[in-house]
């Protein structure tokens, strides 16, 4: 079949995408609303994929330009004769792509659209409810996020969820035993309001004040960086902290098997590709206790929940951790075998060729 991949721009989860689709004999066509602007992904495009060039993915995306977009998406879909687009997030490639008239539209949740920019004004709730209202199958990698777009209009019997997973391979536990002079904190979400990482900050402060062994890895990077430093140099564990910026995945996995203990403090998720990273490395996970980390993360199992957004909260359970370090490996062994259950990447790519076959018998 030919799929029309339609996304804001190139992450890794784009390529895991692409290279799933051509590994399942299909041919794919990738279009990106924002292109380089978006463009994290390090690796090359994967072969068997066609990057199509357009009046998007060349600069920020504004509701002005919607018209001139969704005129040229219907130009791409006369020119290419898809036999599936797959488009995502909602309120933007899906939406452009239904207003084109797209033809089975296979629409997919990134997360961030159902749980956080739905609610941002009446348009994208009507954004919203226009493209899954008229989407022919949803995808979405987490049940908090099917049970919100059932909730806008999405018809029950035509959505799947499958975690995106990971590569169980490439990120899998270190046998070296961990140096027991240092407990290591980890945390590579990006610095974004969403994602919670000035709470992680507060919270590290606290413990820094307590505990004269405990370090920091902070990865990746974004608008927060001087709010971030500016809590750390004022709480006295600036020089604590290892800032290791961008990092590529295949060198990612080194960053998970320096840690003794992997933090997301996000606001706002889906099922999180770096909470399971981590579990796959079985690192015990210290998560915000959202509605998608509790899908994953099992109190005193495979890891521990802290309230939401509650500093201090997130400070004591690190310090709860840090005084039943030998239980740690134990706790360790339990987040593999949960990344093994349920984030084998291979096994969920199947399930999305499934839901093509699926929409092409039905179109």
């Amino acid at each position: 079949m030919k799929i029309l991949y339609f996304s804001l721009g190139y992450s890794t989860h784009d390529h895991r995408f692409l290279k799933a689709i051509g590994d399942g004999g299909h041919e794919a066509f990738f279009v990106q609303l924002e292109g380089n602007r978006r463009q994290v992904e390090d690796r090359p495009v994967p072969e068997n994929v066609t990057l199509i060039h357009w009046k998007g993915g060349r600069e920020p995306f504004r509701w002005s330009r919607l018209p001139a977009l969704v005129w040229d998406f219907k130009r791409l879909l006369r020119e290419l004769k898809a036999d599936i687009v797959h488009a995502g997030p909602i309120q933007t490639c899906a939406l452009i792509a239904r207003l084109a008239g797209a033809r089975p539209l296979l629409t997919m949740s990134w997360g961030f659209d159902l749980m956080e920019d739905v609610n941002k004004n009446q348009w994208m709730q009507w954004a919203t409810r226009y493209a899954l209202r008229r989407s022919d199958f949803f995808i979405s990698d987490a049940n908090v996020t099917r049970e919100k777009a059932v909730a806008y209009g999405m018809n029950p019997q035509k959505t799947v969820v499958f975690p995106w997973g990971v590569d169980l391979e490439h990120f899998s536990p270190k046998a070296e035993a961990r140096d027991k002079t240092t407990f290591t904190l980890f945390c590579n979400r990006a610095w974004e309001p969403r994602y919670g990482v000035d709470v992680l900050a507060r919270a590290f402060v606290e413990v820094a004040r307590q505990k004269e062994n405990v370090n920091l890895i902070l990865l990746n990077g974004g608008s927060q960086g001087a709010t971030l430093r500016q809590i750390f140099r004022r709480g006295g564990a600036d020089e604590r902290v290892t800032y290791g910026g961008q990092i590529s995945q295949n060198d990612l996995p080194y960053w998970y098997h320096q840690a003794d203990l992997y933090i997301s403090p996000s606001h706002v998720d889906g099922s999180s590709v770096s909470l399971m990273e981590a579990l796959a490395c079985g690192l015990p996970c210290l998560v915000s206790d959202i509605p998608a980390n509790k899908e994953w993360i099992v109190e005193n199992e495979n890891g521990w929940l802290f309230k939401d957004g509650d500093a201090h909260q997130l400070a004591q359970k690190i310090l709860a951790a840090i005084n039943q370090r030998e239980k740690l490996p134990e706790v360790g062994a339990s987040a593999r075998r949960a990344a093994e259950r349920r984030a084998n990447w291979k096994k969920n790519a199947a399930r999305l060729m499934d839901v093509y076959r699926q929409m092409s018998f039905q179109a």
